[in-house]
């Protein structure tokens, strides 16, 4: 039998988007997706669809089209869960911060209760979709789980990982790359692969779904982004070095991204790389690999993060020492939050580390965000719990004007790639800053010449200019 009911546990940045596709794409499957959340889920049923909680564009078209046809979003798990007979699970995974494994095993906390709660539920069979990130082995906690409900129910576990690239999920839905799907190798295993694969295949090509063993797929997913990571940190160590001499580093990239065994993605230099996945799933491989003893495949991959959490914290001291090594009392102007354009997400965001380090040398911090809202900068700072709240409130103010922002400021820093941010009027930026105005370009999106015909100072990641 067909698919004909799908229920996807968690409405954040992986579950709303791809149930929304799922919807869009399969309009004989009702799709519905929950959380107890009840304010984020009041958000994805605004009337007003530029208003759901994850900004991705396209995605409100998506959600618009799907929505109270065959696309739901509820409070009510219970029901949802009785009468699916595919089980997406999409909820948070964060690294442990606490107990063993702390600062590098995944916290599967919201996993074990989500099997728990379908156990409870369930009273036919069901088919369950790892969709969140997981490390190695997961499958075999939750089918421990569901087995030994003494229900009498059938569960089949799959891996589905989810390989979105925030700020083109839509796009990247439409026409992936790939989709990947692990399933047990017994007859029950592989008819619950079957009937994901028939989902899929309703707009991807079926050359484009590759099925596997359910450990192949969930260790392929840490590995991708590992591999993407390692890409980023590599890159950025280069741009150390060329600062130190003649060599820049764009000139660089474009050399060895040139070579078709290299290639030219993921060879931008920045500030540092952010998101859900990036950290999360390299501690993830870290902690796998010392749990098996293998420490010098721990380091090796241990070091990606380190080299990440050294471009920060690097970025934020140039500022404070080109500006003659004090920040204090100096107004600095952070034009972006995010940890990436064209999108909302905020976690792991660089911009949150390096506004901490300049806090702590006590600069007055001046933040614009075209998508982020003044209480998630804030929630972010609070989280680091670095200082007392009404301190970051002090001395860090969220302004909707960029202009403003930047008025009467010493500096600015780029930390978004934003596409607005090459198109202000910069001449009118500078006319409004102090004298010597410095320019930090975190990201490499602007015209250094331009800005220095204008009469900024200015310093570009990985470059002497």
């Amino acid at each position: 039998m067909s698919v004909k009911n799908i229920c996807c546990i968690g409405a954040g940045y992986v579950g709303g988007p791809t149930m929304a596709m799922i919807a869009k794409k399969c309009p004989h499957i009702n799709v519905t997706v929950v959380d107890l959340n009840e304010a984020r889920i009041a958000a994805w049923n605004d009337e007003d669809v530029s208003n759901i909680p994850v900004y991705e564009p396209g995605l409100s078209d998506v959600v618009a089209e799907a929505r109270g046809r065959n696309l739901f979003f509820s409070t009510d798990v219970n029901s949802a869960i009785d009468i699916a007979e595919v089980i997406f699970i999409s909820v948070n995974t964060p690294t442990k911060m606490y107990g063993a494994g702390k600062g590098q095993a995944a916290d599967l906390k919201w996993i074990e209760l989500c099997a728990r709660q379908i156990a409870s539920v369930a009273k036919n069979d069901k088919i369950i979709v790892e969709k969140s990130t997981l490390p190695v082995r997961t499958a075999s906690a939750i089918k421990d789980i569901l087995t030994h409900t003494g229900s009498g129910v059938s569960f089949q576990i799959l891996s589905n990982p989810e390989f979105l690239a925030e700020g083109t999920a839509v796009e990247d839905l439409d026409s992936p790359d790939r989709v990947l799907i692990g399933g047990d190798d017994t007859p029950e295993g592989q008819e619950a692969l079957r009937k994901l694969v028939d989902i899929y295949a309703n707009w991807v090509p079926r050359d484009r779904i590759l099925t596997t063993s359910v450990w192949s797929s969930e260790l392929s997913k840490l590995t991708a982004n590992a591999f993407l990571a390692q890409r980023v940190s590599s890159i950025n160590a280069l741009s150390e070095i060329c600062e130190k001499t003649e060599a820049n580093i764009a000139e660089v990239a474009r050399a060895i991204g040139t070579d078709s065994r290299i290639g030219s993605k993921f060879l931008k230099s920045s500030v540092g790389f952010g998101g859900s996945c990036f950290q999360k799933d390299i501690l993830n491989l870290v902690y796998i690999a010392k749990s098996y003893g293998l420490n010098e495949v721990a380091n090796y991959w241990e070091q990606v993060i380190i080299m990440n959490d050294h471009q920060k914290t690097r970025f934020a001291s140039k500022i404070v020492s080109t500006l003659y090594n004090t920040v204090n009392g100096k107004k600095i102007a952070l034009l972006g939050w995010a940890f990436k354009k064209d999108t909302n997400d905020t976690r792991e965001s660089p911009a949150i580390h390096v506004a901490d380090h300049l806090l702590f040398e006590q600069a007055n911090l001046a933040v614009y965000d075209p998508k982020v809202s003044e209480e998630q900068v804030y929630n972010d700072l609070d989280y680091l719990k670095t200082r007392e709240r009404a301190e970051n409130r002090a001395n860090l103010q969220v302004y909707l004007d960029p202009y403003e922002a930047c008025k009467g400021a010493h500096a600015i820093a780029v930390l978004t790639e934003w596409d607005e941010f090459k198109t202000y009027d910069w001449k009118s930026i500078y006319n409004n800053m102090l004298k010597p105005a410095t320019v930090f370009d975190g990201r490499n999106v602007l015209d250094i010449a331009e800005l220095k015909a204008i009469g900024f100072q200015v310093r570009s990641i990985g470059s002497t200019l």
